[in-house]
């Protein structure tokens, strides 16, 4: 039986958004999906840090509709100490899926190939502003 925010899986995808002159710009995408609702959330931040997926679960938390009892996410760097102390924190149980293993974050690695196709491919980069409001459509 699968019960709403039992499991929340988290990822972050890096993406590279290209500017019609100029070079390329790199921007980094957490995603949030529920593995029992498919409610999902993102957020688009401009470095990659360990304090990005802080500000992020703290965002989950408020926007998501239930309360959250497991964060899983894969061994990345922007996963590890900070935020592991900061989810118990929260009341909520962090899980890293196992090494080489993206299936069993499969929703939301499937979500990011999703976005990819069908979206940021057609995004051309004028600013963050700009950026905010195409993905918000």
């Amino acid at each position: 039986m699968k019960v709403p925010g039992h499991h929340v899986q988290v990822d972050v995808k890096f993406l590279t958004l290209m500017r019609k002159r100029g070079a390329p710009v790199r921007r980094y995408q957490y995603t949030a999906i529920g593995d029992a609702t498919r409610v999902r959330a993102l957020n688009i931040y401009k470095r990659h840090t360990q304090a990005n997926p802080i500000d992020f679960i703290d965002y989950v938390v408020k926007k998501f509709p239930f309360r959250i009892q497991t964060i899983r996410t894969d061994r990345g760097h922007e996963f590890q100490a900070l935020l592991h102390c900061h989810i118990p924190d929260q009341g909520i149980e962090h899980v890293y899926i196992k090494p080489r293993t993206p299936q069993l974050n499969g929703k939301v690695e499937r979500s990011h190939r999703s976005d990819k196709d069908e979206s940021h491919q057609l995004l051309t980069y004028k600013d963050d502003v700009d950026l905010e409001k195409k993905l918000a459509v």
